[in-house]
């Protein structure tokens, strides 16, 4: 079934200093509704200006180095990254942040304490279907000597390799795929760090005011000052802390695979770009039906959203379990209370309409026609139907199996006949006819 988007279930508020500018500051986290997603609200200045990240507001330069920033001018929020790495890995969507000064709290260095409070706090599922950006073309950044790769993955993979020129910082290496136990577990608690001589450099330009020996690593000739390693590769591990939460910054988690040699905030932020670009020209050619599957027997939720333009919430088909290549297919449809049609079918004693059985079956049919290697840029349009059958009520809690097989395939149009089981028992029946367009005809 397709994951929806999250919010939190209730205010979660911190305080602390920040890293950089030693003030103490004040954060408030508020739920927030569908697609509203990751604001900031600077609520000590005038009219409480609300930041939205955007390719044009994102920097690692602004006034503070050495972290990410938002905004512009005065409305600025510094190191937003350890929180929007949390975010990221507890799946939140939309959320109001609201802070009193410009730097978000440093805490202890690390995400976990954003992580593991949000988390005890609640997270809850919203109506809306999680929008994630897979990454359709690779895409490398590189400068001085620092590089990132990020080619096309159905998971969000990073492997990061440090290498400093100092003993302490060689060829450190760690690759994970990012999920929310992952990230809790293995990349949250992970410390931010910089060398001595790099502490002494930040401090004497007025900068690193809120940092000590607890909350960053500062290595020195013999090791960490005054601290312990929670893990060998810390160092590591942290810098892809920082790259997951400065790429969160797209508003959608990135669905790719991620090489990443030295690199920092700048070139996280670089690649971000290119995302953001990326992004902005596959939204600008619309759909586009994807069918090279050749061969696969089962294809997952992300997988039938490449071939069918349906979506949120008219999509009712949440996994393909069989796929015979120009004979048969069968999919499937979790039914639940949270499916939108119930508020009004019934609410009292809910049951699923039969259209939208039939539109089910008609679905998997696409899915079907649309891989069998005779329709490349194609949509397939539902255009008749005859000879159904509702058989037994279908309700909250009940997997429906849709097997179709095709009957007649031309290059205009096509027939299918379908059957709906719901433990072993047919629930519908029906013969549908479909035609076919270039899928030029969604966009306009």
């Amino acid at each position: 079934m397709s994951e929806k988007q999250k919010t939190i279930k209730q205010e979660v508020s911190f305080s602390g200093i920040g890293l950089h500018t030693g003030e103490q500051v004040e954060l408030c986290l508020k739920p927030a509704k569908d697609n509203e997603g990751i604001t900031f609200v600077r609520v000590d200045l005038p009219g409480k200006p609300v930041i939205q990240p955007s390719d044009q507001n994102i920097s690692s330069d602004q006034g503070i180095p050495r972290c990410t920033a938002i905004g512009e001018g005065n409305v600025v929020v510094h190191t937003v990254e350890h929180l929007m790495g949390a975010l990221y890995g507890l799946g939140i969507d939309n959320l109001v942040v609201e802070i009193n000064g410009n730097e978000l709290p440093g805490l202890d260095g690390s995400s976990c304490e954003f992580f593991e409070k949000i988390q005890k706090s609640g997270v809850v599922e919203l109506q809306a279907e999680k929008q994630c950006f897979f990454i359709k073309e690779p895409i490398c950044v590189e400068n001085n000597g620092s590089s990132i790769l990020v080619v096309p993955d159905d998971e969000f993979k990073i492997s990061y390799t440090l290498n400093y020129d100092h003993p302490l910082l060689q060829a450190q290496f760690f690759s994970i795929t990012v999920t929310q136990e992952t990230l809790g577990k293995e990349i949250a608690p992970c410390r931010t760090f910089c060398l001595e001589e790099e502490a002494e450099e930040l401090q004497a330009n007025g900068l690193g005011k809120g940092a000590n020996y607890a909350n960053t690593l500062v290595v020195g000739e013999k090791g960490v000052i005054e601290n312990e390693l929670k893990f060998d590769n810390e160092f590591a591990r942290h810098k892809v802390l920082d790259l997951i939460g400065d790429l969160y910054l797209l508003g959608k988690p990135i669905r790719g695979r991620v090489f990443a040699v030295r690199s920092g905030h700048q070139l996280n932020i670089d690649l971000l770009k290119k995302i953001f670009k990326q992004q902005e020209q596959y939204d600008k050619q619309g759909f586009i039906p994807q069918n090279d599957f050749d061969g696969q027997k089962e294809l997952d939720i992300h997988q039938v959203m490449k071939i069918l333009p349906h979506r949120y919430p008219f999509l009712f088909v949440d996994r393909i379990l069989e796929l015979r290549k120009g004979e048969k297919a069968v999919g499937i449809k979790n039914v639940t209370i949270n499916d939108n049609f119930f508020c009004g079918h019934f609410p009292e004693k809910p049951v699923m309409p039969g259209v939208l059985m039939v539109e089910a079956m008609a679905q998997v049919g696409g899915v079907l026609l649309l891989t069998n290697g005779n329709h490349d840029g194609k949509v397939a349009l539902f255009m008749a139907v005859d000879n159904v059958k509702f058989r037994k009520v279908v309700e909250p809690g009940d997997q429906l199996v849709m097997e179709v097989t095709i009957v007649r395939d031309r290059s205009r149009s096509a027939a299918i006949r379908g059957e709906g089981k719901v433990a072993g028992n047919v629930v519908v029946e029906a013969d549908m006819m479909f035609s076919f367009l270039d899928a030029s005809y969604l966009n306009g």
